[in-house]
């Protein structure tokens, strides 16, 4: 999908602030609120804007620690690749899986309630598993994440 400069507007506008009325956002990229309506419903249509996410305190969910746990799996076919990536997904202490080159295949991000869960976690969901070989827990002490995307292919 082509994407022109009012597009490119319409999404940096609402990686910023999803929660813009229509109004808001039609005045911000210059267009008539219905035209803004029909560009942004063409925009999720199209698979390019993909939902709208809260921002929530972890504190105030009884997360006490985070951490990243780098798995290494003792056989790299395509069904134990599925299955593990499938049971990670499944597990609600887990914010993000990424497949990775290198050492290791997989970083899972987690969130936990304190070391202890951190422990049974790992000892229980992952070392259990039969396709995993090794795992890595790195504690996270601070995290950031962009709010935006950078747009490589209408930079503004």
């Amino acid at each position: 999908m082509d994407l022109d400069r009012i597009d490119c507007g319409i999404i940096d506008l609402f990686q910023k602030d999803a929660r813009l009325s229509n109004k808001e956002l039609a005045a911000a990229v210059g267009l008539a609120p219905s035209s803004c309506l029909a560009r942004v419903q063409r925009l999720r249509a199209e698979g390019v804007i993909k939902g709208a996410h809260l921002e929530v305190d972890p504190e105030a969910l009884g997360i006490g620690l985070q951490a990243l746990i780098a798995v290494q799996l003792r056989e790299h076919s395509r069904a134990r690749v599925k299955a593990f990536w499938k049971h990670v997904l499944g597990l609600p202490e887990v914010l993000a899986v990424f497949h990775v080159a290198g050492t290791h295949d997989f970083q899972v991000h987690v969130a936990v309630r304190d070391a202890h869960h951190l422990r049974d976690l790992a000892l229980d969901a992952f070392t259990t598993r039969a396709e995993v070989a090794h795992i890595q827990t790195s504690l996270i002490f601070e995290w950031a994440k962009s709010q935006r995307l950078p747009n490589y292919r209408n930079p503004t």
